[in-house]
């Protein structure tokens, strides 16, 4: 059942010019697992879903919200909470979430800001000092939103388990590292999907093109995680 609960809203500060990083402290612990989402109430009749950043336990909720100029869905939420000094939150939604009796090596794989479902995921296994191997891939359009780029590559140089590979579709001529759509880069590195778990967040879209080539390329149904599965 999710949580309902008040948390005060710390900041909202922008980390490119259409993602803003927002942090809100609980007034009570809030209890989730890591890849679940959160629901901000703006009303009864509008609540609006973002994934959670943050890992559990964690004193401050971390969310990674893009909003364009046009996007009124995630412009609405930062509006209201740039105007509320409390807000509400259901916390503890979604089955997308990390898989703790599995031992299986691990795939997370984001698409945009989908990277925060991953980064909760990420930082919730390094607290549990977890040993299985993870690599996270982030694809992006562009070099300018892997804004979390610095902090994920002294993560993975932290932890010899765990690798970081960032993927951007429209490189620049400096760009050096993995090109072209995220899914693809994960396929052209891993020539047999079956043995890990797989964790996806991003746009749908993405979410049912990468379940149904990812299982082409061995990977186990139910082995694949997404939020987006229910939808789609």
């Amino acid at each position: 059942m999710p949580q309902t609960i008040l948390a005060e809203v710390l900041s909202i500060e922008a980390a490119t010019n259409f993602v803003n990083i927002v942090k809100l402290k609980p007034l009570i612990p809030a209890e989730f697992q890591a890849g679940q989402y959160l629901q901000i109430v703006l009303s009864e009749e509008d609540k609006r879903i973002f994934s959670i950043a943050s890992a559990p336990g964690a004193e401050v909720i971390e969310l990674h919200i893009g909003a364009g100029p046009d996007d009124s869905y995630p412009r609405g939420a930062l509006d209201h909470m740039s105007v509320n000094r409390e807000v509400i939150l259901e916390v503890g939604l979604g089955n997308a979430h990390i898989q703790t009796s599995s031992d299986r090596p691990i795939i997370l794989m984001a698409g945009g800001t989908g990277f925060s479902y991953t980064k909760s995921i990420a930082d919730h296994l390094t607290s549990i000092k977890a040993t299985t191997p993870v690599i996270l891939y982030w694809g992006v359009k562009e070099e300018s939103a892997l804004y979390a780029r610095a902090e994920m590559e002294t993560w993975a140089a932290s932890h010899s388990h765990f690798e970081f590979i960032p993927v951007v579709e429209n490189p620049s001529t400096e760009w050096q590292g993995k090109t072209g759509y995220v899914h693809q880069a994960v396929m052209n590195d891993i020539k047999d999907l079956a043995p890990y778990d797989i964790y996806l967040a991003g746009p749908f879209k993405m979410a049912g093109i990468a379940r149904e080539d990812f299982i082409n390329k061995g990977a186990i149904k139910e082995r694949i995680f997404a939020d987006a599965f229910a939808y789609i």
